[in-house]
């Protein structure tokens, strides 16, 4: 995780605790918002990336992941979206892109249409524009899993998330960041939240507020990831959003091809104003 090592540490007071953020301090503001059922580090690889381009990256835990404290409540997509405007006061800003990663997606699809005037870009890594049976199919699949999900003598559960992942990767990211993938996972489940992220994605309709969002927007998927078709989809509804398919890959791009992600939303941006 040598990249994360550049960003700062901080936290801020949020509406349940504290908030954990890591910040790159210079350059143009970018809020990143990370998937279910990780943290800000999901995005250890792109930080430098993007500061190269001359971009700010800001990553933080949303509440119940990684060191941000719970809240005493099953969240919604839109309690998560609630902290956005609250890091940016934070941190002094009036205005900045935020971009997100599945969940993360959401999360930012919902902060750009609740606070129109301090989001400024929006990027989506992963819509999520799904049948019912499709939204069923992931619930029964990976909601039911992580609700029953435990920690076990051996610390077996921990081997059950790493080979979950590893599976997931395709063979394609190290030992040891599935390690850190472990980590940052187990987090969630020391809060006691391990399945909040999940269910608030699950119950998310981004059909019916994809089509609210009136900030310049960029779809970035990739071709091997599970939503890919679902990115497509969100394309036909918004053909006025920038669109970029990455190739190959998984549900991990960020981690595959870190280059090409901040390549990707650099571009886009150069042609947003700040």
């Amino acid at each position: 995780m040598s990249q994360a090592l550049r960003m700062r540490r901080g936290y801020i007071d949020g509406p349940y605790g504290q908030i954990h953020y890591l910040d790159g301090l210079v350059g143009r503001p970018l809020l990143l918002l990370h998937q279910s059922i990780m943290t800000a580090n999901q995005f250890d690889y792109v930080f430098a990336p993007l500061m190269a381009h001359g971009i700010r990256p800001i990553a933080i835990d949303y509440p119940g992941f990684g060191m941000s404290d719970p809240t005493p409540f099953v969240p919604a997509i839109r309690d998560y979206a609630e902290t956005v405007p609250l890091v940016f006061d934070a941190l002094g800003l009036e205005r900045a892109a935020i971009g997100g990663h599945h969940t993360g997606a959401l999360v930012a699809n919902e902060a750009a249409v609740r606070f129109p005037d301090r989001v400024g870009a929006v990027i989506l890594g992963g819509p999520f524009i799904v049948s019912e049976d499709q939204r069923q199919a992931l619930i029964d699949d990976i909601l039911v899993r992580e609700k029953a999900f435990t920690a076990l003598p051996g610390a077996a559960h921990m081997v059950q998330v790493a080979a979950a992942r590893e599976r997931y990767s395709l063979g394609t990211i190290s030992p040891a960041r599935i390690g850190d993938y472990v980590v940052q996972a187990m987090a969630a489940l020391s809060h006691g939240a391990y399945w909040y992220g999940h269910n608030a994605g699950f119950s998310y309709r981004q059909e019916e507020t994809l089509m609210q969002i009136t900030q310049p927007t960029l779809i970035l998927t990739n071709t091997g990831d599970m939503l890919y078709e679902s990115a497509l989809t969100a394309h036909r509804m918004r053909p006025d959003f920038a669109f970029t398919a990455l190739n190959g890959g998984g549900i991990d791009i960020v981690d595959q091809q870190p280059q090409q992600w901040a390549d990707a939303i650099a571009a886009f941006l150069a042609d947003v104003p700040a």
